[in-house]
């Protein structure tokens, strides 16, 4: 037993080592590209003084280096504002038609995008691959006329911090989003908008849908649309906390918390290995970060020392995060793949049955075999389709008669 024990050990460190060789050698590839790319945008991305007060002030715009059929694509940089009030500033991405705009001002789709790192190079409008994950739906949204527009979220390629998974701050990323889309010339952006996230952005993109209104009176929310979202902290946190999920979303998590709840303890939640490299694991972009989880994953390393929900400060957090039914008023699409590893069925189950039993206006749906990375790419239409009819004024179809294909998660 002894024997097969360290043959098994042996292959692992192989097979572990083999991938850091790897990851090694396309890093050193594109470090010297990614490098001379972000000293290029830094100046871009470094906020004036003093910095305008008003959340949704466009700061700067420029042309974004990307094709985009019948429209054109620009990085932004706008104000948007902090949980306490204090401003802050985000970079973004802004595709707007090229065709006319009709009168009254074209509708706004606000895309919030899942976790990618806290790195500079990780914030969509400053990587080298801005259009991750709208294949399939960014066209059409254009197409239809509709601007759309991208927050990086405040910290993410700005200065400050990023509050990672704290809703009071995203939601006010996503709607000054907004404003900064309606400050932008030649953009026509009206006042009426819909939000589509994914994962991360999921959350963010929910929770916009119970706060909008007070942030942003101004403007008309018509629906929410969501694609795998971290909606239902406790029972992820409570499945996810072992795995190589926790090495991706810990270390932000760590960096974005104890700024939201001053106090959240640390020492006997998150284990040592946790502590010394959070700074430098969030400070990455998500590949390197799971790649090096599933190497700790493979040696028994995990990231907190057990389920965090089980501390009454952090299961307080979590519950304060958690994202609570939407009223009937307001419109929401769910979209889930069954195959999800990472945000897994059995919470967005659990958020079905839960919102459906309380009357929300809830469209779900539910895609066989389709796992986390592609959920967005692959209910894209779907979305676009349901926005479609929030823009029309057509009243949204309730599909709570129709159970989720996998059982819901326990409500912890």
């Amino acid at each position: 037993m002894r024997r097969d024990a360290k043959v098994i050990g042996l292959f692992l460190l192989a097979v572990v080592g083999i991938a850091v060789a790897v990851l090694v050698v396309r890093g050193l590839v594109g470090r010297v590209e990614t490098d001379q790319r972000q000293v290029q945008l830094a100046a871009f991305y470094t906020p004036p003084t003093p910095l305008p007060q008003q959340p949704g002030t466009l700061i700067r715009s420029e042309r974004l280096d990307v094709a985009v059929p019948g429209a054109t694509a620009y990085r932004i940089l706008y104000v948007s504002q902090r949980a306490d009030g204090t401003p802050a500033v985000s970079g973004g991405m802004i595709f707007v038609p090229t065709a006319p705009a009709p009168s009254g001002g074209r509708p706004v789709v606000a895309w919030a995008h899942g976790t990618l790192g806290q790195g500079d190079a990780c914030a969509p409008s400053r990587s080298g691959n801005p259009l991750q994950d709208t294949a399939k739906w960014l066209d059409q949204m254009l197409s239809f006329g509709w601007v759309v527009v991208s927050t990086d979220y405040a910290g993410l390629g700005t200065p400050g911090p990023n509050m990672y998974l704290v809703a009071q701050d995203e939601a006010r990323d996503v709607v000054n989003s907004v404003r900064a889309a309606r400050g932008f010339a030649g953009a026509d952006a009206g006042p009426r908008f819909a939000v589509w996230g994914h994962s991360q952005g999921g959350h963010s993109s929910l929770w916009t849908g119970h706060l909008a209104a007070t942030l942003a009176p101004e403007l008309t929310l018509v629906g929410v649309s969501a694609a795998a979202p971290a909606a239902e902290l406790a029972p992820i946190t409570t499945a996810q906390w072992s795995t190589v999920v926790g090495w991706v979303i810990g270390p932000e998590i760590l960096v974005s918390w104890p700024l939201a709840y001053p106090g959240l303890p640390v020492d006997g939640v998150v284990s040592r290995d946790g502590r010394e490299n959070y700074e430098r694991l969030a400070a990455q972009c998500v590949l390197p970060t799971a790649i090096e989880g599933y190497a700790r994953e493979a040696f028994q390393q995990t990231f907190f020392t057990e389920d965090p929900s089980k501390d009454p400060a952090w299961r307080h957090a979590t519950q304060d995060q958690t994202v609570p039914v939407m009223p009937a008023s307001m419109p929401v699409f769910l979209a889930q793949g069954t195959a999800d590893a990472v945000v897994l069925p059995g919470p967005n189950a659990l958020l079905q049955q839960q919102w459906c039993a309380a009357g929300s206006t809830l469209t779900a749906l539910w895609m066989g075999g389709v796992n986390h990375d592609d959920a967005a790419v692959d209910a894209g239409p779907s979305a676009v389709a349901w926005i479609a009819d929030r823009f029309a004024g057509r009243p949204a179809v309730r599909t709570c008669d129709v159970p989720p294909p996998v059982p819901p998660s326990s409500a912890g």
